[in-house]
């Protein structure tokens, strides 16, 4: 291990520790991944407080909207494969959407620029205030005008990414939860993530919390529900390590990835510009890319009730961070 990057590791869990005192979170699972090697893996905190139960390294996490990564890198593979082209139209592979709907491309609607509803009629599933939507219920929603009109702007889409699992099945003929198993997270060489709920018995996993605002304590959400259609676009279930190595291999310069450098380099490109973010960013394929100074770096994010999970990475350094905190957005 490079000395600079050898300091670094003995030092980030002083400072992980440090930031859990200061901001009080529950807990924090960390990963650190260069040049395809994990370097540095560490949890602090609790898992559970009503059990108080330790947080490990091989706890899983809801890891929300890195799901639609994992989605886009799937729709790169069977690009490479030639089973689907960027430019073709939604409606091509998925009837009884609404014209306008179906008139946008894989790659507009992959970019958040199909000017699609964010999350339809439901969007108090997210507060847990109702079960996810259901394959009937997404496409009721996308039976309607889209909210803008496509290609002209940035429109960040939950449902978009839930009709992109819908693509998958309809070309592969195979259910999206099994086929991104194998295609893509087995491929990835990840033994640690599942594309939703449930996960295999005895696995353990971190439970969610709430702030402390309301009640003036904190609450647990269990975490265990299905995302059901929505799980391409939020339902993965994942450990910081998995995640970092998955990451890694996206970088266009991993010298071993299963996608090619045409593709990686595609996905990291930024189409859109968010003008919604404290930080300047653009959306690609299923990935963010932003800089800080001269340092330009490409991940995701991702936020459900009770979870927290930020993916950066720089060159051939990749860091997943996860923490257990009470946001309510994929």
């Amino acid at each position: 291990m490079e000395n600079w990057l050898k300091r670094t590791a003995d030092y980030i869990p002083t400072w992980i520790d440090y930031q859990l005192r200061g901001s009080d979170q529950v807990g924090c699972l960390l990963a650190i991944a260069h040049d395809g090697e994990l370097v540095l893996e560490y949890a602090a905190g609790s898992a559970n407080l009503a059990t108080a139960e330790r947080l490990t390294p091989r706890h899983r996490f809801r890891i929300a909207s890195h799901s639609k990564t994992f989605t886009a890198a799937g729709l790169m593979l069977l690009r490479e494969q030639g089973r689907l082209k960027l430019d073709d139209v939604i409606g091509a592979f998925i009837p009884a959407l609404h014209e306008d709907v179906a008139r946008a491309t894989i790659a507009q609607v992959m970019s958040h620029s199909a000017g699609l509803t964010r999350d339809g009629e439901a969007g108090n599933q997210f507060a847990g205030f109702r079960p996810f939507v259901d394959r009937d219920e997404l496409l009721a929603d996308l039976s309607k005008p889209p909210v803008l009109e496509r290609n002209t702007r940035f429109k960040y889409s939950n449902h978009g990414f839930a009709l992109l699992g819908l693509v998958i099945e309809a070309i592969t003929n195979e259910s999206y939860a099994a086929w991104i198993r194998r295609e893509v997270i087995a491929r990835f060489g990840l033994t640690e993530t599942e594309p939703d709920m449930p996960i295999p018995p005895d696995t353990p996993f971190a439970r969610g919390h709430t702030g402390k605002t309301l009640l003036g304590r904190r609450q647990v959400v269990p975490g265990d529900y299905k995302e059901n259609a929505l799980t391409p676009a939020g339902g993965f279930v994942s450990t910081a390590a998995d995640l970092a190595r998955f990451f890694a291999k996206l970088s266009p310069n991993a010298s071993d990835s299963p996608l090619s450098i045409d593709s990686r380099r595609e996905m990291a490109r930024g189409q859109w510009k968010n003008p919604d973010t404290a930080f300047a960013t653009t959306y690609g394929l299923g990935i963010v890319s932003g800089a800080l100074g001269d340092w330009k770096w490409f991940g995701h994010s991702g936020g459900l009730l009770g979870y927290v999970s930020r993916r950066t990475c720089h060159e051939n350094l990749a860091f997943a961070k996860r923490s257990q905190k009470g946001s309510t957005r994929v």
